[in-house]
C-alpha cells in the first residue's frame, strides 16, 4: 500500500526521534498485537520485532549475483556441472573493451545452427581434397571465373500480370547497363513498368551489399587512407548482341546479363454477366528473374571472342587435298 505525503512525513520523523534517543521506545509499541492475543510474554523476551535495532547486527541478504549472459538458478535450461562456464567465471574481470566484448562468444552455442553435420562436412572436404590431388591443384575454367568474377541473381515475387505483357520489358533491359535499365523502367508506359523499376533497384542494391558489385578498386596507403588504385586496364570495349559497339570505362560497373520471367499459380476473380450470371476468371502471375554481371565479365567475352576470331582460319569451297576414292565409269 502506498503512502501518502503526510505519512512519509511522520515516518521520517519518527525515525529521526528514534535515531536521536536511542533509550526512549514511545513511537513503536512494544506488544504486538496477532489476531488471537496479546503476546505480552513473547514480545518482552524476542524483543521488539517493529524496532529496526534489533536486527541491526545482521546484514541483509541478497539474492544471489548473476552473471551478464547467464541463467538464472530455477530456470530449466540451468547447465549441469562440468558444463561450459562463461569466460567472466572462468578468468578474473578484465576491463570492459571491444576486443573484450568480441572474445565472449561460444563457437558451441552457434554449432547446431553453423556446423549441422560436422562429420559429413569432414568427408566433403576429404572429397574435395582427393579431388584436387587428382587433378593436381589445377581448377576448372568455370571455377576460376566463379572465384574472380561476381554475379548475383535477383527474382522478383509474383507480379499480377501476363507472360506475354511482362516478356518484352524482360528483353528490353537484357544487355543494358543497371541504370539505363532503370531509366528506360521508369519512363515506360506500362503499368507493370513499375514493379519493374522497383525490383532492379532492389537487385542493385543487393548486389552492391552482398557481393561487392559495383565498388571499384579501392586500396590503402600507408598512411592508412583509401585511394583509388591505378587500374591496369581502365576499360575496354565491348561489342553487344546486336554488333554494336560500347566504350566502358568502369571495369566494376554493373549490367544486366540476362533477364527472364516465370509463370506463377492463377488467381480466380468473378466476372458478372446478364441475367445473374458468374463466370470465373483466373488472372496470372508472373516472376522476373535478373542476372547481374560486372563490366570485366563482358570485356573478358569480347576478348575471347575476339581471339577467337582471328585464329579461325580462312574458309575455302574446295579444300586442297587430293581426290581419291575415284572410278573411271559412273555407276549408273
Amino acid at each position: 500500500m502506498a503512502l501518502c505525503a503526510s505519512s512519509k512525513r511522520l515516518v521520517s520523523s519518527a525515525l529521526n526521534i528514534i535515531t536521536t534517543f536511542p533509550t526512549k521506545q514511545f513511537v513503536f509499541p512494544r506488544h504486538s498485537r496477532t489476531i488471537f492475543s496479546w503476546l505480552r510474554s513473547s514480545t518482552r523476551s524476542k524483543g521488539n520485532a517493529l524496532d529496526p535495532r534489533a536486527n541491526s547486527s545482521q546484514k541483509p541478504v541478497l539474492p544471489p549475483s548473476q552473471t551478464a549472459g547467464d541463467l538464472a538458478s530455477s530456470s530449466i535450461f540451468e547447465q549441469e556441472d562440468g558444463a561450459y562456464k562463461s569466460p567472466s567465471q572462468s578468468s578474473p574481470q578484465r576491463p570492459a573493451t571491444k576486443s573484450t566484448r568480441l572474445r565472449r562468444h561460444d563457437p558451441s552455442l552457434t554449432a547446431p545452427a553453423l556446423d549441422p553435420h560436422p562429420l559429413a562436412r569432414q568427408r566433403w572436404e576429404r572429397k574435395i581434397l582427393i579431388r584436387s590431388l587428382h587433378r593436381r591443384f589445377r581448377t576448372r575454367k568455370s571455377v576460376r571465373l566463379l572465384r574472380t568474377e561476381r554475379s548475383s541473381v535477383t527474382k522478383s515475387q509474383f507480379l499480377h500480370t501476363s507472360i506475354k505483357k511482362l516478356g518484352p520489358l524482360a528483353r528490353q533491359i537484357a544487355g543494358k547497363p543497371i541504370e539505363d535499365a532503370i531509366v528506360q523502367m521508369r519512363f515506360s508506359k506500362k503499368r507493370v513498368a513499375g514493379e519493374v523499376l522497383k525490383h532492379l533497384r532492389y537487385a542493385r542494391d543487393e548486389a552492391v551489399v552482398r557481393r561487392g558489385m559495383g565498388l571499384g578498386s579501392v586500396v590503402r596507403d600507408g598512411e592508412g587512407k583509401e585511394k583509388e588504385k591505378e587500374k591496369e586496364k581502365k576499360g575496354g570495349v565491348v561489342i553487344l548482341k546486336s554488333g554494336r559497339k560500347r566504350v566502358v570505362e568502369d571495369r566494376t560497373g554493373i549490367y544486366v546479363d540476362q533477364a527472364w520471367v516465370g509463370r506463377g499459380s492463377y488467381g480466380r476473380a468473378p466476372d458478372y454477366r446478364a441475367r445473374g450470371q458468374v463466370y470465373t476468371l483466373r488472372p496470372p502471375t508472373t516472376s522476373i528473374t535478373v542476372l547481374l554481371k560486372e563490366e570485366a565479365t563482358r570485356i573478358r567475352l569480347s576478348e575471347e571472342k575476339e581471339e577467337k576470331r582471328k585464329l579461325k582460319k580462312a574458309w575455302v569451297p574446295l579444300p586442297d587435298r587430293p581426290v581419291t576414292a575415284q572410278r573411271q565409269y559412273c555407276l549408273w
